[in-house]
């Protein structure tokens, strides 16, 4: 077993900037050691570093846009970018590692949006719940092309999410492109404080089901799970609906905890080192919800802390995965800090599935794969407050409907071959 130090911390994520920054997955916060890196002739390297600097300094004819400070960032980055791990592994300037602390205390000022940098591209991951993004109607996969009509073509991440970011009732204009249906669009923003409530559920209208929407992994989710759960047993539901789509994971103690609350024993996951040692992470006694039957929905927002959560509970045949192949985040990140605050975020353990399964970079696969069509949204608990069981019906999420199939007809096996079906 890990030790509870071990599991406290951030949670593995791919993940992601918000807009001020996002839930990075699998980061261990806080911690600053001194490592030694294997290379067959370190010196030479350093040398080789140096001496690039110099000739830049000395020669490059544009002495306007030399800045040491700039290009040493630049150095690390592409340290960090040779390893592959795009979008997890990497480096953070002090602004970057300032936002993120800030999103840990589950309050910050922006827009509300994850992105990452995919195939040079700045794309949206996930707009956050009740964010201006997602009121603006941003969605996952869309690629911002400029902010406030700056073209953003080879702009670092950083410098990307600084511009966008900013204080609260200030706007900005993002130009996206959604590639789905290659249409440009003009979005305005005005930023937000941001208070995130990543837990929420609402009885479906006409039904004895109830959506319980987790929507990242902090370090209250499970406290907040615990009440929410306690409030939905009292309604006496018939089953649940966890939906876990565009949930970007968190802190990897609230996902074992979160994934114990459904399961009655057995492994939330296992923990590989780099040594390729493999220690089980055993679910935890007391879970409020372990006979009510329940049926998952995940999509590729899901990722880091909510796919251990997902994994767990269709490795043990607790539930049918039910949606899109998930983001497919495994491992563990760490921060080491550097001397001027900024830090390096390196993946230092890698996570399997209870059954063994690799998470990192593949994802977890459905059991049912439904995707929403082009246009079409998930519906979450606070939409359907107001909502009729017949809008309900005849909404277009898709997902959601084929879990209430399933759960209405009590089609919830434990089969774990993917049936391919889809609305």
């Amino acid at each position: 077993m890990l030790s509870r130090e071990d599991l406290r911390r951030w949670s593995g994520g791919d993940i992601f900037l918000v807009l001020v920054l996002g839930l990075v997955g699998g980061v261990v916060l806080g911690c600053s050691l001194m490592f030694a890196v294997q290379s067959r002739d370190p010196e030479l390297d350093l040398r080789l570093i140096s001496q690039a600097a110099g000739l830049v300094q000395r020669y490059y004819v544009d002495r306007d846009v030399i800045q040491s400070r700039t290009m040493t960032y630049g150095a690390i980055s592409g340290m960090m970018n040779s390893l592959g791990d795009t979008g997890h592994s990497r480096f953070l300037s002090p602004q970057m590692v300032k936002e993120m602390d800030e999103l840990e205390r589950s309050k910050f000022q922006g827009i509300g949006a994850e992105v990452q940098l995919r195939g040079g591209h700045v794309v949206i991951v996930v707009p956050m719940d009740g964010s201006p993004a997602q009121r603006a109607g941003l969605k996952a996969g869309d690629i911002i092309l400029k902010v406030d009509g700056q073209d953003i073509s080879g702009w670092p991440l950083d410098k990307v999410v600084g511009q966008i970011s900013g204080p609260a009732g200030t706007t900005v204009m993002l130009t996206v492109l959604t590639p789905l249906s290659d249409q440009t669009r003009q979005v305005t923003l005005t930023r937000a404080t941001i208070n995130i409530h990543n837990v929420s559920w609402q009885t479906l209208p006409g039904t004895k089901i109830v959506q319980l929407r987790i929507a990242a992994l902090d370090s209250s989710v499970n406290a907040d799970l615990r009440k929410a759960l306690a409030e939905i047993m009292m309604e006496k539901p018939a089953a649940i609906v966890l939906d876990l789509r565009n949930n970007p994971g968190g802190l990897l103690d609230q996902a074992v905890d979160v994934a114990s609350q459904f399961l009655n024993g057995g492994n939330v996951l296992v923990v590989k080192n780099a040594r390729g040692q493999e220690k089980p992470v055993a679910a935890r006694a007391g879970g409020e919800a372990t006979k009510i039957p329940v049926v998952v929905l995940v999509n590729g927002g899901t990722a880091s802390g909510a796919e251990i959560v997902a994994g767990a509970l269709q490795d043990a045949h607790r539930a049918r995965l039910v949606g899109d192949t998930t983001f497919g985040t495994g491992t563990v990140l760490k921060e080491f800090k550097l001397a001027d605050g900024s830090a390096l975020l390196l993946a230092i353990e890698e996570w399997l599935t209870p059954s063994g399964n690799i998470i990192w970079h593949k994802g977890i696969t459905p059991n049912i794969a439904v995707s929403l069509s082009a246009g079409d949204l998930p519906l979450f608990p606070d939409a359907e407050r107001t909502m009729t069981a017949t809008q309900l019906q005849e909404s277009h999420d898709a997902q959601l409907l084929r879990a209430m199939d399933l759960l209405t007809r009590g089609d919830v096996s434990p089969a774990v071959v993917a049936d391919r079906a889809s609305r």
